[in-house]
């Protein structure tokens, strides 16, 4: 087919689409201009375009003299798409125009049905009621959704599309996440990935990494994970696994994640209240007393939320426990730093987003003890890093179908 007609035309019609998403509403003349196109193929191209719905008229532009041109855009609107986060603890998904445009965003429990004899098939049903309810309230059709970008906390093996590695409270629904039982609960496009990868594309593309040739993108939450995105584009390795940190060791040989998740914040607070409570005992003072109402306090409302709630306030145990937390952190990010040198590290996840009480501590560390010192900040996007690059991923693939069609 190469050198037909039919395949110029083509390929005359994507460069048009690219000139129209880059720079935005313009004039047959202007897209001439911009891609060197003759004025009549242009023409012939944009009227077919037209037909396609992929691109439209806005009428027309307020020239200062002469005839005033139409002025054509993108119809970002032609399609749309979804990102989808499948969370420990919620289900998150975003509706998307074609341009990245998030119109609509909801979140749901995760409810995991563990003795259910149906639980794969359950949780298939939930999403696709989930998608089905956010369509509906949108006015939405299927036929209207090109493709849904799927964010998993697991490794994405990247010749079957199946998972290996799920964060422990989705332990038992592998095979219900997995590409082939996705694809076949939705009836468009589903592409799958690692959520910590997706959640290094959003802060790439829009977020707090922008621009940045090299950096990593360090989630700790339920359980802990890292992105690595190289001058664009994401460091995958041998069988999917580059940034699985949560498979380092520390030094007393536990798994990184068991140190770092957010249990293992509650663990590293529980010991330390232990061991106040048994140094406390043995006080008499009216201080110790007002420390140990404070301590027994955190005992009765342990959380992590209650943890940096009370750091924020200045409560002197919360902050010890964070101090020494951040001594944990700060080691594997001294590893990361020393291999990769990148350039920044994005904090993320449920814990690592509370940037206001985790920063300033990391960075004293980073500026006392580390040979390579990256810039380090938290995650722009927040609970959204992950949606935001499911659904960059979706358009991508989109427009690459769109593409492909065109060729057909």
């Amino acid at each position: 087919m190469a050198g037909t007609p039919q395949y110029i035309r083509n390929l005359n019609e994507n460069l048009i689409m690219d000139a129209l998403i880059t720079q935005g509403t313009m004039s047959r003349a202007d897209i001439s201009r911009q891609t060197g196109l003759s004025k009549p193929t242009v023409s012939l191209a944009v009227e077919h375009l037209i037909n396609r719905n992929l691109v439209r008229e806005m009428g027309r532009a307020d020239n200062a003299q002469g005839r005033k041109a139409t002025l054509i855009r993108f119809n970002e609107t032609a399609y749309y798409v979804c990102g989808i986060d499948i969370g420990a603890t919620r289900i998150r998904i975003a509706l998307s125009d074609l341009n990245g445009e998030i119109i609509a965003y909801r979140t749901y429990p995760m409810v995991v049905q563990e003795a259910y004899e149906r639980a794969e098939a359950t949780m298939l049903e939930l999403l696709r009621s989930h998608m089905n309810e956010l369509l509906n309230k949108n006015h939405l059709k299927w036929d209207q959704i090109q493709c849904i970008g799927f964010g998993i906390p697991g490794v994405v093996l990247p010749d079957s599309g199946r998972i290996h590695r799920i964060v422990d409270p989705l332990a038992g629904l592998e095979e219900a996440f997995s590409l082939e039982s996705l694809s076949g609960a939705f009836p468009c496009e589903v592409i799958l990935e690692n959520d910590v990868n997706l959640a290094a594309l959003g802060e790439y593309r829009s977020g707090a990494a922008a621009g940045y040739p090299l950096f990593v993108f360090f989630s700790i939450g339920t359980g802990t994970g890292a992105g690595i995105m190289v001058h664009g584009q994401l460091l995958r390795g041998l069988g999917g696994l580059t940034g699985e940190i949560a498979e380092m060791l520390v030094d007393d040989g536990r798994r990184l994640e068991e140190v770092l998740s957010a249990d293992g914040l509650m663990q590293l607070a529980k010991e330390y209240l232990d061991q106040h409570d048994e140094l406390l005992e043995v006080a008499d003072s009216d201080a110790d007393v007002k420390v140990h109402v404070i301590a027994d306090d955190l005992h009765r409302h342990l959380t992590p939320e209650k943890l940096f709630e009370d750091a924020r306030s200045g409560e002197v145990e919360a902050l010890d426990i964070l101090q020494q937390y951040c001594q944990k952190i700060a080691s594997a990010l001294r590893q990361i730093s020393v291999v990769l040198a990148p350039d920044l590290i994005v904090l993320g996840g449920g814990v690592g987003e509370n940037g206001d009480v985790l920063l300033p501590l990391l960075r004293q560390i980073i500026s006392e003890q580390f040979p390579v010192q990256p810039q380090l900040i938290c995650s722009k996007l927040g609970e959204q890093a992950v949606v935001t690059g499911a659904v960059q991923v979706a358009i991508q693939q989109t427009m690459l179908n769109l593409q492909q069609e065109a060729m057909e």
